[in-house]
């Protein structure tokens, strides 16, 4: 039988990144996928030799703009941890706050997109209409609708009334029922079942053996989340990993939605139990030595390394993005697939190629 080589994008009409992919074809069927990756460089790393260690909070948001609030708290974290500076009780409550509006509105995006790639257009309206009220959200209590630029160095730069964490709350019980509303839709619908049901199935032991990580990690069954880590106030909260057995597209589905009603728990949480007092520290001097710091993105683990030199300017910064991780799964469960399966089971790791790229 004859073997055809095809390219999938870098652009394609289904997705909104940048991915290309060299597909090897017997008839309709995928025998091999290889990726290739660099269309997107920004040199946003080596900014840091030319850029203080303030200003490039501005700069790694501009990472990835969907979770640039958790880029900005990963390299908050790393800093604060080479210079022992310790942020304030209320703004870790804060910053968890904000880090799952970002999760929230991160998987609403991805869940529309996914319908769409199917041709769910009804589904996809629907659940960008309900990402509007968390964007709503982030306008009114930070001034901006994507990139938010709440952290700084020692907390917080905003805080939050009494008043707006009511409203929050409102705001987030009106979310949370839209969203059970069309729950037996994404988890239910023949259409979502028969489109992802049996796709793009990633073991528990290929997840863990090509280094998955985020909902692709836990849609094989691997309970790994950086937010066990108890980072920020995230150890004061009740939190357990959301965890699907199958590891096909459906399972990563499932991941994302039961995630975005937890994380409307875990804002729940932060807001009922956010202390009175301060939202940054005061601190003195530069950063000197080598550090790393890991959260998790909407996508999965984040991991930035540093290496400062004790003046106003990181030696080197290294980042390594979930996408970046999620590459080698993703060619593992290609061959064997259909052609027209390609696009939604790539869709169903997240991609973001500008982030992994950089």
């Amino acid at each position: 039988m004859s073997k055809t080589i095809i390219p999938f994008g870098p652009q394609h009409p289904v997705l909104p990144e940048p991915i290309h992919l060299s597909l090897t074809l017997e008839d309709e069927i995928v025998v091999e996928a290889l990726p290739a990756l660099g269309y997107v460089h920004r040199g946003l790393e080596k900014l840091c030799e030319i850029r203080d260690i303030n200003q490039m909070i501005q700069v790694v948001e501009r990472v990835c703009g969907i979770c640039s609030k958790i880029h900005a708290q990963c390299f908050c974290l790393g800093l604060e941890k080479m210079m022992n500076v310790e942020p304030p009780p209320r703004a870790e409550y804060l910053r968890v706050v904000w880090s799952e509006l970002h999760r929230i509105h991160s998987h609403l995006l991805w869940l529309g997109l996914f319908a769409d790639s199917f041709g769910f257009e009804a589904l996809f309206y629907q659940l960008w209409k309900i990402r509007e009220r968390v964007m709503d959200i982030n306008e009114a209590t930070a001034g901006n609708r994507v990139i938010i630029s709440v952290n700084v160095l020692g907390g917080v730069r905003r805080d939050l009334s009494a008043e707006q964490v009511r409203w929050i709350t409102s705001q987030l019980n009106m979310v949370e029922q839209e969203l059970k509303d069309l729950q037996s839709t994404i988890l239910d619908d023949y259409t979502i079942r028969s489109r992802t049901v049996g796709k793009g199935i990633l073991t528990r032991e290929k997840a863990y053996e090509l280094g998955a990580v985020g909902p692709t990690l836990r849609g094989s069954g691997v309970a790994q989340d950086c937010r066990q880590l108890g980072s920020s106030a995230l150890k004061h909260l009740e939190f357990q990993p959301v965890v699907e057995q199958d590891g096909d597209s459906f399972a990563r589905n499932k991941v994302r939605f039961l995630e975005t009603l937890q994380s409307i728990s875990l804002v729940r949480q932060a807001l009922k139990g956010l202390p009175k007092g301060e939202i940054k520290t005061k601190f003195k001097g530069s950063p000197e030595g080598e550090a790393v710091s890991r959260v998790e993105q909407p996508r999965g683990e984040l991991f930035y390394y540093f290496k400062a030199n004790g003046t106003k300017n990181l030696e080197r910064l290294r980042i390594r993005t979930p996408t970046f991780a999620n590459i080698p799964p993703l060619a593992a469960m290609l061959p064997g697939i259909e052609l027209a399966d390609v696009p939604v089971i790539v869709l169903s790791i997240d991609p973001c190629i500008s982030c992994t790229e950089r």
